[in-house]
């Protein structure tokens, strides 16, 4: 039964991610939510100081981080950098719609933006156009030359950007329980 939910008596996390859904959904404790959570904090820290903080040894914090990376929970380590200091000053949205929504279309159309090393995120939608596109740029003329180069794409037949003005929040990865729920006993 689709949407149906499996619940047993556990936090409301351990009660989210137990939900049938269609896409995978791995199993974790309250142990992995907090390997997870501190790693999305500081995923440089050592194996030793994430087993302290998760309230268990260090062997067994190394299999279970081998263990979510293998699953694809945790999918990599990066480094956060300021896109301003380093001569992207323009960060801008474009809203895309295009003539055609058969796959062939549509899975065209990312492999064309995939490469583009401007578009930071993409997005299909539902409502108001096909795609939502984060870009960056390194000046207006940059900006410019971006909009016409989507304009010009195959089968787009609408390009409305919105340029950010500044950004107030950006967070990274999910929400997660906080230090204090899902520590290990």
């Amino acid at each position: 039964m689709a949407g149906s939910v499996a619940y047993t008596p556990h936090s409301s996390w351990e009660w989210h991610l137990a939900q049938d859904r269609s896409d995978k959904v791995t199993d974790l404790d309250a142990v992995d939510l907090r390997i997870v959570a501190e790693l999305q904090d500081d995923g440089r820290m050592t194996n030793v100081e994430l087993a302290r903080r998760v309230g268990i040894s260090a062997p067994p914090c190394l299999r279970r981080v081998r263990r979510l990376e293998e699953e694809g929970v945790i999918r990599g380590y990066h480094a956060q950098p300021d896109a301003t200091a380093l001569g992207w000053p323009i960060i801008f949205f474009a809203l895309i719609g295009l003539d055609s929504q058969k796959e062939t279309v549509l899975s065209a159309f990312e492999r064309q933006l995939a490469e583009w090393p401007e578009v930071r995120e993409c997005h299909m939608i539902r409502g108001g156009g096909d795609f939502l596109v984060r870009l960056i740029a390194r000046d207006a003329a940059h900006e410019n030359a971006l909009t016409r180069q989507l304009t010009e794409a195959a089968h787009v037949i609408r390009v409305q950007t919105l340029q950010t003005i500044r950004t107030s929040l950006e967070r990274k990865g999910v929400p997660l329980p906080g230090p204090r729920e899902g520590t290990a006993e």
